[in-house]
């Protein structure tokens, strides 16, 4: 007999699978040795991708994308860029200012943020900005992650680009994710999964890791380009993954 493809996604929706023996104690094992691990690299750098889904009104998915490169030298200095189809942005943080570069639209904003990456993570996003998967870049990634978690799985092993990882699935009140964090001596994490469930239809946001390395060539500073103008920080013009006015 011929299974349609909406007949097969609709099977492999209801498939199931055995629980694995402890498998919550070891997936806050192996996210506490990935947050232990990330905590100990005083520098790295990565490239990665990232997807976005948004509903619309109708319960349409639609699903932007974007690649970037992130630079890490802790405690208080970080270079992160992201290229995506309706913005090309940058943010420096020097442990003293953090400077946020438009440079599709030729502007940057400079804004007083003496502190840690930790401190200034917590601002941005007090301030209103978006920043998912921040978290991973938080000294204490254990901490955040597990706060709010009310049930825990290893899924078992997964393949991301060709790296072997460890599959985690949490759950949350209002979110579910999953991380793959690569076996061995380097338990990074390769991928990450955030799932709205309070949200209609419940868009995901996906983080893939391509690349990763414990060196950083960046100074963190930051020279605008002589067609670039400074402007007021509430005046930065749309610096999101996805276009204005798209339903979420």
């Amino acid at each position: 007999m011929k299974i349609g493809r909406r007949c097969a996604v609709g099977i492999l929706a209801l498939a199931t699978f055995a629980p694995i023996a402890h498998a919550e104690d070891d997936a806050r094992a192996i996210l506490k040795s990935m947050s232990d691990y990330l905590a100990k690299q005083q520098t790295f750098s990565a490239t990665f991708n990232t997807d976005i889904e948004v509903v619309t009104p109708d319960l349409q998915k639609i699903q932007f994308a974007s690649s970037g490169q992130v630079a890490v030298s802790r405690p208080n200095k970080l270079h992160a860029a992201r290229t995506g189809g309706f913005a090309d942005i940058e943010m420096i943080f020097d442990g003293k200012q953090v400077t946020i570069h438009s440079k599709d639209a030729k502007s940057f904003a400079q804004i007083d943020a003496p502190g840690t990456i930790d401190e200034l993570v917590v601002k941005l996003e007090s301030d209103g900005y978006a920043l998912p998967g921040a978290d991973l870049l938080l000294s204490n990634v254990y901490d955040v992650l597990n706060a709010g978690v009310v049930d825990a799985k290893h899924i078992g092993t997964g393949v991301i680009g060709g790296v072997e990882c460890e599959h985690l699935a949490f759950r949350n009140a209002d979110t579910d994710w999953q991380l793959w964090v690569r076996t061995g001596a380097e338990p990074i994490p390769c991928k990450y999964v955030i799932t709205s469930k309070a949200v209609a239809a419940a868009p995901q946001y996906t983080l893939i890791i391509n690349s990763w390395s414990g060196e950083v060539k960046d100074d963190f500073s930051f020279a605008p380009p002589s067609d670039t103008k400074r402007v007021d920080a509430k005046a930065m013009p749309h610096i999101d993954d996805i276009p204005e006015g798209a339903s979420e």
